[in-house]
């Protein structure tokens, strides 16, 4: 489900005097929902028929955005929305009123939690940045969570290409050097001592680096924890750059995609490590402009970080 990542991005998050009528308010959460549905449709199709995709539940379970949540629209800091059902907003955290008939998300109004999350998004992510991408990794991380493992935790819907044999050669015959905690923390036992670094929850802040396609799929989760002062049109964009890692993620995984759809990238050759280097570099590069968006709001939502 490759994505295109040119869209609106709607007013900048710290922009001062936009006004949006009824109709174009409206207009924008209608395009939203459209454009979202695109995932959450057949994930709630899937959902309704009892059916496990091994790829695509994880954008609705790894992350906790419920699907009706990802379809909601907001118009991020400083865009004051008017007309007919502008009051709605009142109900969401931050909203205040302008005057006549207009509301707000003020930064100012945000609650507590909102703020010291804010302040840790706009720390870890400010870190991120001042890092230079490693692009080594060649997606092992995927490969370590069943190395030795007598079953594979998608091994209900899929079997491993390679066979178990052949996937724990694969790890034996090549350096792992995952940074990200959220991946390093399910390798099997027998895998974890092989990881050059032994990411902590404490450390996220001091390892996260913007080539870890991990931290590039987290930063829809830090998109949506800053909802509502997230324009919607963002958090969007960050879950189809989301989606697009995750195709790539599974593809250069030790499983047998291929009865879904999904041609692999095999990281076990010159040529697949290569293709897998050149999508990493393109997601890089596309993580790099929301990264600075969400760092913005941050900032917005937690002065003097």
């Amino acid at each position: 489900m490759t994505t295109d990542a040119r869209t609106d991005p709607g007013p900048a998050p710290t922009g001062g005097s936009t006004v949006l009528d009824s109709a174009a308010w409206r207009a924008r959460a209608t395009a939203h929902r459209q454009r979202v549905s695109a995932w959450t449709g057949p994930h709630r199709e899937r959902r309704r028929r009892g059916e496990a995709h091994p790829v695509w539940d994880f954008l609705f379970t790894y992350y906790s955005h419920r699907p009706a949540l990802l379809e909601r629209w907001d118009a991020g800091p400083g865009t004051v929305l008017t007309g007919a059902g502008a009051e709605a907003f009142l109900d969401r955290p931050g909203y205040r009123r302008t005057g006549g008939d207009g509301v707000v998300f003020d930064p100012a109004a945000a609650p507590d939690r909102l703020r010291t999350t804010a302040a840790f998004v706009h720390r870890l992510l400010t870190a991120t940045r001042s890092r230079a991408p490693q692009l080594g990794c060649f997606g092992l991380h995927e490969w370590a969570m069943v190395y030795r493992a007598e079953q594979p935790r998608h091994g209900a819907t899929t079997g491993l290409r390679l066979g178990s044999r052949g996937t724990d050669e694969v790890v034996e015959s090549m350096r792992i050097s995952c940074s990200h905690f959220d991946a390093y923390r399910f390798f099997t036992d027998a895998a974890a001592p092989r990881n050059a670094l032994t990411p902590t929850r404490e450390s996220q802040v001091e390892l996260e680096q913007p080539g870890c396609l991990h931290a590039t799929m987290d930063l829809y989760k830090w998109a949506y924890k800053l909802a509502p002062a997230v324009p919607s049109e963002l958090v969007a964009d960050c879950f189809a750059l989301a989606a697009d890692v995750r195709e790539v993620d599974m593809r250069a995984s030790p499983y047998d995609l291929t009865g879904h759809g999904f041609t692999p990238i095999p990281i076990e050759t010159p040529q697949g490590r290569a293709e897998y280097v050149r999508a990493q570099t393109g997601f890089t590069a596309r993580a790099e402009p929301l990264r600075e968006r969400l760092i913005g709001i941050a900032a917005t939502l937690a002065p003097g970080v």
